[in-house]
């Protein structure tokens, strides 16, 4: 990518290795084969098969524009962040998370800009939008309120009403959520709550959309793995060889147990006999006793 266009920004805010590897990485710079009029400065070159190639130097430029546009609002809740396109929604919740900003994921209510009648009606100062396509309705209130908008375009995205165009791929959920994590971290850097020396401890990858079905795979997993590394607690589980009798009997006390050949006390060995002949049988009847 062409480097030029960033000499005219100070070194602290020009990109690093690390940061042009996760563009390159996150697909960032792919577009589609389609060209709108208004994107052809923001384009590098178009590969062979017909897909636009963004230049990474504008869509870093753009981004530290964006950035200090966010930070020079006075209250952080006066910045409203959209993404209809659910592959934006948790990067646009994660970004409001860590900056402040109030956000909009999934459905936008129509006048919620305009109608002051709703119960949902905000007057934000700044508006960044995922897509211009798919937000179009907010955007076009914003037109009507005077708010100032900054929108992440692909090659075929309409600037219409968009005052700042990120140009970059705005389709794939890992290059939305390095973009969003980007701009959260230099709005950051700005408000100097995180040092420029090293690097944010919030990992990129919570930015990432991730889908339902999957995430409860995942958990699944994670809880059969921990059953089976679990190891088993025997000594709540009686029979064990150093387990104590019921009742506190001692086996090895004399007398604390019977020999099979024991005569009862107090018992003789033909009362066993009369017993039964006082009980009778099922031929003949209890004090039966047959003739002689």
């Amino acid at each position: 990518m062409s480097a030029a266009s960033l000499q005219c920004l100070p070194a602290p805010l020009r990109p690093t290795d690390d940061d042009w590897a996760k563009m390159l990485a996150a697909h960032v710079h792919l577009g589609t084969k389609n060209l709108d009029n208004k994107m052809i400065p923001y384009i590098w070159k178009r590969r062979s098969d017909g897909l636009y190639i963004i230049n990474l130097a504008k869509t870093w430029e753009k981004l530290m524009l964006a950035a200090r546009i966010v930070v020079a609002i006075e209250n952080p809740a006066d910045v409203c962040v959209i993404s209809a396109r659910p592959y934006g929604q948790r990067a646009v919740l994660k970004f409001g998370q860590y900056t402040g900003a109030n956000y909009m994921a999934g459905r936008y209510t129509p006048g919620t800009f305009t109608n002051q009648i709703q119960q949902q009606f905000q007057e934000p100062r700044l508006l960044i939008i995922t897509d211009p396509r798919t937000d179009s309705q907010p955007l076009r209130e914003s037109s009507f309120v005077n708010i100032p908008t900054v929108a992440f375009c692909d090659t075929d995205s309409p600037l219409r009403f968009v005052d700042v165009a990120i140009p970059a791929n705005n389709k794939g959920k890992q290059s939305i959520g390095l973009l969003y994590w980007l701009m959260a971290r230099e709005v950051l850097r700005l408000r100097n709550v995180i040092p420029r020396t090293s690097p944010w401890d919030i990992m990129v990858d919570m930015f990432f959309y991730r889908d339902p079905e999957e995430a409860e795979k995942e958990a699944e997993a994670a809880e059969e793995t921990k059953a089976i590394e679990a190891p088993a607690d025997f000594s709540a589980v009686g029979g064990g060889f150093g387990d104590v009798p019921a009742g506190g009997a001692d086996w090895s006390q004399p007398g604390g147990a019977q020999e099979w050949g024991a005569q009862p006390a107090g018992q003789e060995w033909g009362a066993g006999d009369a017993t039964a002949a006082a009980v009778g049988t099922w031929d003949q009847p209890a004090g039966f006793a047959p003739a002689q």
